[in-house]
């Protein structure tokens, strides 16, 4: 839409779903004034084009389906398509052509969505208070902006605490990781007009992803590099935020509850802990309930049929697991 009254330029949105989940999103003022909506909409879409599909391989570690440009202008979508140019396309910078190039090489899926369903329409209009709500319900940022806050507040309120439980830490971890994969692995599912059993075996789907992904993730604060993790190994156990390692460790060890109620004051302590979180197996029991959840997820997807579809599901689980092997 035209947002910027004084320059005439519109505004682009796109919003990014892998395996139904949003995981990026960007409102951007266009660099071109466009003469025209469908030339707005083709800009933006052909600004989505240009790095969607290879983002897609790197995330999955493989080369990707193609993925699908949903695009409420069917003048957009027709000019996507055409490789004849009008005279009212002519003047269109041929950057913006590589969409056409990628929709007519197979490398982009170009699909006609209706405007009340376009997700980023959020992104790029004053939208009033009903259609706002409508919309941000539709992408799951209610429920997952809820659950997130309430997964800082539980983790907050148990540093250095050792009798937290698995299951305790399970549900932080629902709260703070799985939750906004579940909702939008089902949004997507309830999209597709799929049955209700099927939603939420889609929603258990992406809970069990998302569990297994932070368990892995927990794993790699204690078996990678300051280097390969960006940040100092163990610094979560420094900050009394006890995971699945530790709470395994806790089970065998009694002196790293000792080392863990003294926060850390003593010299080397940490490092003493950290040891004594791989020397009682807690990582690899941690392992051990990664998997668990990871096939927990793949049989979540025995509901769908035999496609290339579940099996790129099956991959991004499988991908996961192999971050710790």
């Amino acid at each position: 839409m035209v947002g910027d009254i004084d320059g005439r330029r519109s505004t682009s949105g796109m919003l990014v779903f892998l395996g139904a989940a949003p995981i990026a999103w960007q409102s951007l003022k266009q660099k071109i004034v466009a003469l025209s909506t469908y030339e707005a909409e083709y800009v933006a879409a052909a600004t989505a084009a240009c790095w969607l599909r290879r983002l897609l391989a790197e995330l999955i570690g493989e080369e990707a389906h193609p993925p699908a440009l949903m695009v409420d202008n069917q003048p957009a979508i027709s000019l996507a398509k055409n490789p004849i140019l009008h005279n009212r396309s002519k003047h269109i910078d041929i950057k913006f052509h590589f969409l056409r190039v990628c929709v007519n090489g197979g490398q982009i899926v170009i699909e006609f969505i209706e405007t009340g369903r376009q997700l980023t329409d959020i992104l790029t209009k004053s939208l009033g208070r009903l259609p706002f709500m409508e919309l941000r319900k539709m992408i799951c940022m209610d429920e997952v902006i809820k659950d997130f806050a309430s997964g800082e507040i539980k983790q907050a309120s148990t540093l250095f605490d050792c009798d937290i439980t698995l299951d305790d830490y399970l549900l932080k971890s629902y709260y703070k990781t799985a939750s906004l994969i579940a909702a939008s692995t089902r949004s997507a599912a309830i999209f597709s007009g799929v049955s209700t059993s099927i939603c939420e075996q889609m929603y258990e789907y992406g809970r069990n992803l998302g569990l297994s992904f932070q368990v892995v993730d927990d794993i790699l604060d204690f078996t990678q590099s300051a280097e390969q993790l960006g940040k100092p190994a163990g610094s979560d156990l420094a900050k009394g935020n006890l995971t699945a390692p530790v709470i395994f460790a806790l089970q065998d060890e009694p002196e790293l509850r000792e080392i863990i109620d003294s926060e850390f004051s003593e010299t080397d302590s940490l490092a003493a802990a950290i040891e004594l979180v791989h020397r009682s197996g807690g990582i690899r029991r941690a392992h051990e309930l990664a998997r668990e959840k990871g096939d927990m997820a793949i049989q979540n997807l025995q509901c769908l049929p035999r496609s290339d579809f579940r099996s790129t599901l099956e991959s991004m689980v499988k991908y996961n697991l192999e971050r710790i092997e």
